[in-house]
């Protein structure tokens, strides 16, 4: 079962990435609602334009804010109350800080983002947490197994 999640992660990632242009925060966005089997909103998916560390300044990290967006929504559709919401961002946001040592996207990615710098230079670490986004879900009891 790990196997094929991190497969699958990273194929949708790099399609999400070099066929679409999709930065990680529409990308994690998208890859919880698939994996849910929820429908994204096309314009909450053109709203993630600019949360790719705000923007490229390197504050929050946008595959921490895609999945805040994602249990903000899965949350609405569970007629969650705002507080379990919170709740939920909130541990999550805890484990991310744990596991990868931050949620500042200038630590993740402390290159920047330059103007000939690589493009997607966090794919690898984007298909990671993707993977560990689905693995907290689960441990956090939020949502079932990926299909």
């Amino acid at each position: 079962m790990a196997d094929a999640v991190q497969q699958w992660a990273c194929e949708r990632v790099h399609q999400c990435y070099w066929q679409n242009d999709w930065n990680c925060a529409r990308t994690q966005l998208a890859l919880q609602c698939e994996a849910a089997q929820l429908s994204l909103p096309p314009l909450w998916a053109e709203a993630m334009a600019g949360l790719h560390g705000a923007g490229g300044y390197g504050a929050q990290c946008g595959l921490v804010e895609g999945m805040l967006v994602f249990l903000g929504l899965q949350g609405a559709l569970a007629e969650e109350s705002a507080e379990e919401i919170s709740a939920h961002c909130r541990g999550f946001a805890a484990a991310f800080e744990a596991r990868f040592g931050s949620l500042l996207c200038r630590k993740l990615r402390p290159q920047g983002f330059p103007q000939d710098g690589p493009s997607h230079a966090c794919e690898t670490l984007t298909a990671q947490a993707v993977v560990f986004a689905r693995q907290w879900l689960l441990a956090a009891k939020i949502q079932g197994k990926m299909d």
